[in-house]
């Protein structure tokens, strides 16, 4: 039995208000956006941006998943070795779709470097629902933008596995947008996500 695999002891009760009475309610679909990039590209200033954006312009059901949040508290007993990101990745996949049947958009900004991850997500998620972004910025800039030194110790060997420097990135082959933040403003970056997602969730 895997650890997607549920116990036959373990039986759900029905659902009394589905999805789509929540969505037609709230006149918006719910959707998953898996915001992946290296640290320091910008991953969870663009998430909180634009769900700020969201709900001052009238999309109240959206929330962010971010990667710090989730490992201080739901997966604050992972490491950073591969078999502790899949574990990461999958408890993160799971708890977006339990908002997405919510009828509420989740915004997810995880390193989640590699790829198979990413397609598991994509997996429990639900491919229709599911939306791979890509920050992408180049390696220099994001060290020039580490405020909390991790590339620094990284490469001084105190943190181990770290995404590019010890451990690897598995840059998305074919994801729905890429936004390059160091080409662009962070507002310029947060309006072009903020359109592709209202755009995704239209009725």
């Amino acid at each position: 039995m895997t650890a997607d695999t549920p116990s036959p002891k373990l039986v759900a009760p029905p659902r009394l208000i589905e999805r789509g009475q929540r969505e037609n309610a709230q006149t918006h679909r719910a959707r998953v956006f898996w915001l992946t990039g290296p640290s320091g590209a910008g991953k969870s200033t663009l998430a909180h941006r634009v769900e700020q954006t969201l709900f001052t312009r009238g999309i109240r059901n959206v929330t962010v998943l971010d990667g710090d949040r989730i490992r201080g508290g739901l997966c604050s007993d992972l490491g950073f070795s591969a078999e502790a990101r899949h574990e990461n990745i999958r408890r993160v996949a799971h708890v977006a779709r339990m908002f997405l049947e919510q009828g509420i958009i989740c915004l997810c900004a995880f390193i989640s470097p590699y790829a198979d991850d990413r397609a598991n997500a994509a997996r429990i998620v639900g491919p229709d629902d599911f939306f791979e972004i890509y920050i992408s910025c180049p390696q220099s800039v994001c060290e020039e933008r580490d405020c909390k030194g991790f590339y620094r110790l990284a490469r001084e060997g105190v943190i181990k596995n770290y995404t590019g420097v010890s451990a690897p990135y598995e840059e998305p082959v074919n994801p729905h947008l890429i936004i390059r933040t160091n080409g662009e403003s962070v507002e310029g970056c947060a309006e072009r996500l903020h359109g592709f997602i209202v755009n995704a969730v239209s009725l």
